[in-house]
């Protein structure tokens, strides 16, 4: 039953990939937020596709620690489901991501029109000045921030080496930094093309302020928060 469900999801996903890689590039005369609010219609409907036809559901724990001022949010990484997601699920995000993202046919096309903060992994102290100049420019206009410190999708019950991009741009412009942990993995594992029912439990923790810390320092105290929730957090999959 998942592999046709997943069947069943991959196509209509690679449909509404194509149609809005056209709002896309039509949306280019547009504000950035409006160009936001049209191309995250699809990121709205691939999550509903995604509980209606997987059976993947989710709940959010700690709105209630969302600050009023732009953030930049440290997430946990290990599906694709939340580089969807939480387009949806915070205010709007500027998202960092690796450029060559921005290549891929229609996808990368409609990313860019997001105005992501597209970045050289391979550039070194480099890549830690775009994060810091390009982030600093979007939390002025309003955006938020969104980072996976891990760099790239681990494994349930695995974790990656943290990097401090995502803390030093707090660290640099003073933005409060909201750590998320989640267990969306069971249910869309990495790489993988059949997903399963299930309830992603999205955990966002108390905002961290960044006066006076160093982004080593805030790099130890997200680390600290989400692995150790990642242990809270109650079984996702349920499997067919």
């Amino acid at each position: 039953m998942s592999l046709i469900r997943s069947v069943i999801f991959a196509v209509l996903q690679t449909a509404l990939t194509i149609f809005f890689s056209m709002v896309a590039f039509f949306s280019f005369p547009f504000s950035a937020h409006t160009r936001y609010r049209l191309i995250t219609g699809y990121n709205h409907t691939v999550i509903w596709l995604a509980r209606w036809i997987v059976g993947i559901r989710y709940v959010v724990e700690g709105r209630e620690n969302l600050p009023a001022q732009p953030a930049v949010i440290l997430a946990k990484h290990q599906s694709a489901w939340e580089t969807v997601a939480f387009l949806c699920l915070f205010p709007p995000v500027s998202p960092v991501i690796k450029q060559e993202l921005l290549k891929l046919p229609f996808f990368g096309w409609a990313f860019r029109m997001l105005s992501p903060i597209a970045i050289d992994r391979s550039a070194g102290r480099e890549a830690l000045k775009q994060i810091v100049s390009q982030g600093r420019e979007k939390l002025a206009q309003g955006f938020w921030v969104l980072v996976f410190p891990e760099g790239t999708r681990v494994a349930p019950g695995e974790k990656g080496k943290y990097g401090i991009g995502g803390s030093w741009l707090a660290a640099e412009t003073g933005a409060p930094i909201v750590p998320v942990a989640h267990n969306a993995g069971e249910v869309w594992p990495k790489n993988a093309f059949i997903k399963h029912p299930g309830t992603v439990t999205v955990r966002i923790g108390p905002a961290i302020l960044t006066e006076g810390k160093s982004a080593a320092e805030l790099t130890r105290m997200v680390e600290a928060w989400i692995e150790t929730e990642m242990g809270r957090l109650p079984p996702a999959a349920t499997r067919q």
